[in-house]
This record gives C-alpha cells, structure tokens and sequence, in this order.
C-alpha cells in the first residue's frame, strides 16, 4: 500500500491536436527543414505556449504583424486560424515568401462568406470579437459586409440593410450549444436567413465537446489542458460546467493546477483543447500520480481520422 488516497482518472477522447494544428506544425516545421532558420510565423501558429516555445528552439521568429519583419527571403507563414485579405496582399506588396497554414476548415467559413457576399446577402458572423480568426473571416469582405454576432442579444440589436438577404456563418471553435441557441435567434427574427451547407464548427471542436458532455456528469471535476486564449479550450471548460461538473480547471502545464481546490475529488476526468499536445496530458496525469494511486480510464464518444495535406507551396514538386 502507497499510503496515497485512491483516484479515478477519466480521459475524454477524442482529445488533443486536430488536423489543422497537426497540418500547421508541421508547415513550420517543414519551411525550417527546407529553408533553415529563420522562418517567421505571423501570429502563434496554433494558441499553445509550448508548442510555440518548442517551434521558437527550433528557429522559428513570432510575430504579430509584417511590419515587425525586416525585409527577408526567409518564409513567413500565416497561423492556423486566417487571416484577412489585406495581409497577403502587404505580403506581395514587399515580396514575400509566404506559407499559407489556415486550417482548411476555416478557409471554408472564408469562401462561403464571399459566395454570400457575390450573392448580394450581408453575413452574420457569430464568433468573438477580437479573435484571430474571427479577424481574418471579417477581412474576407469589405467593411460592412459582415456583423459580428456574439451573443442572443447582439441578435436583437442587429440592423442589417436587407433583412431578406442575409446569411449566418460561425466561428470554427464555437460552443455548440451557444451556437445553436444564437442560430435560432437569428431564424426566428430573420426567417429568410441562409445557413452554411456544412456545419462551420468543425469536426473536432464538436467531438471534443461531446466527449466532455458525457464524462462531464460523472466525475468531480473536469481538468482541461489549454491555452487561456484558446477558444475550443475554454469551451470545453465552460461545456464541462454546463454538463454538471463542479469543477472545471483549465490548465496549461501541471504547474497550473490548483490542487486544493481538488482536495476531495475522488473521479476526475482530463481532456484537451485542439492545439494542446498529449505531452502536456501525460504531464498532468503524473502529477496526479505523485499524489494519489491512479486509475486511468478512457472515455471514448469518437473515432477521428481526418488528414490534411501540407499547404501548397510545402508539398514536393511533381
């Protein structure tokens, strides 16, 4: 006998890096191998602190804007999650080497929010303000174009030029539950609106969410790992809370975790945001091992086998 109290761990999967995070590593990882370092990354590549950290030790450069990158033949890539129009085009303007990383996913949102556009209907876009990929989605268009939706609220304040054409498209990384009750909003004031043909969450932040949503009432708590600015991670936390958990911790390393605030869980579960990697849940669940004799369980809700091609300008020449 340890002497260590006992623990239930529960491992949501689906869990951890998706295949657009997958995809926009490894480009990086790639132009270095190709090009050398340095090669610059527009924005953090996916919403990780060790991942970026990992990528910087290899001879990555971050930065938030072109400007901050003096003139170079070296690569610059665009993150994951888009960028608007105008970046590109300052791109070529100082001719660039650029390595476009957008999830594909993402660039989805992007073409169908220009097909409204040519059709004449105004988008409303439900996402959050000030996120990246909301940025990049709303720079698709000119301005006006699209009205950012971000809560039932915003819904009945909205005052689109023509009620009778207007189309809602959302962010990838969304709550599916939020989504769907700002969705019906939107139908019910505006009947006429037009939906995106495919869902715009994508795949994985929905599977990641429906893993949570059936562990979530079963344990004690709910440890997510993730970046604070993560948006999928952060909903998972807050979707672990509306599915009855009381506890719902979201974590970027084991150092984060507030252990007294867990000192009468007998079950927890652990899951990951899209951009968080297995290394990090391996980290925590030892951590939990230093201090109670652990059993591991997996919770599994979904099968994911998606792949996406290296961007274009990364894939051998045939």
């Amino acid at each position: 006998m340890t002497g260590k109290p006992p623990l239930t761990i529960r491992l949501c999967a689906p869990r951890g890096f998706c295949a657009g995070v997958v995809r926009a590593i490894d480009a990086v990882e790639r132009a270095l191998e190709l090009h050398g370092a340095p090669v610059y990354v527009r924005h953090e590549i996916v919403h990780n602190k060790y991942v970026v950290d990992g990528l910087k030790a290899k001879g990555a450069i971050f930065v938030e804007e072109l400007d901050d990158i003096p003139d170079t033949r070296a690569p610059v890539i665009f993150s994951a999650h888009g960028v608007a129009k105008s970046v590109p085009e300052h791109a070529r303007a100082r001719n660039m080497l650029t390595i476009d990383a957008t999830c594909p996913l993402v660039t989805k949102v992007h073409r169908e929010a220009e097909i409204h556009h040519k059709r004449g209907r105004t988008v409303a876009l439900i996402g959050h303000a000030g996120h990246p990929e909301v940025v990049g989605t709303m720079g698709q268009l000119p301005d006006g174009a699209v009205l950012l939706v971000e809560s039932v609220e915003d819904v009945a304040r909205m005052a689109p030029p023509d009620a009778a054409n207007l189309a809602w498209a959302t962010q990838t990384t969304l709550s599916v539950d939020d989504t769907r009750a700002i969705v019906e909003a939107l139908t019910l004031r505006f009947p006429a609106i037009v939906g995106p043909h495919k869902d715009d969450i994508c795949y994985a932040t929905t599977n990641r969410q429906e893993a949570v949503k059936a562990v979530a009432p079963t344990v004690d708590a709910m440890i997510v790992v993730g970046a604070p600015n993560s948006s999928n991670s952060q909903r998972l936390r807050e979707v672990a809370l509306h599915a009855g958990c009381p506890i719902s911790q979201l974590v970027q390393r084991a150092a984060d975790l507030d252990f007294d605030a867990l000192r009468d869980v007998r079950t927890i579960a652990v899951t990951a945001g899209a951009s968080a990697p297995e290394v990090l849940v391996d980290e925590i669940v030892d951590a939990f091992r230093a201090r109670y004799e652990v059993t591991i369980e997996t919770v599994a809700t979904a099968q994911e086998n998606v792949f996406f091609p290296a961007p274009r300008e990364l894939r051998p020449k045939a």
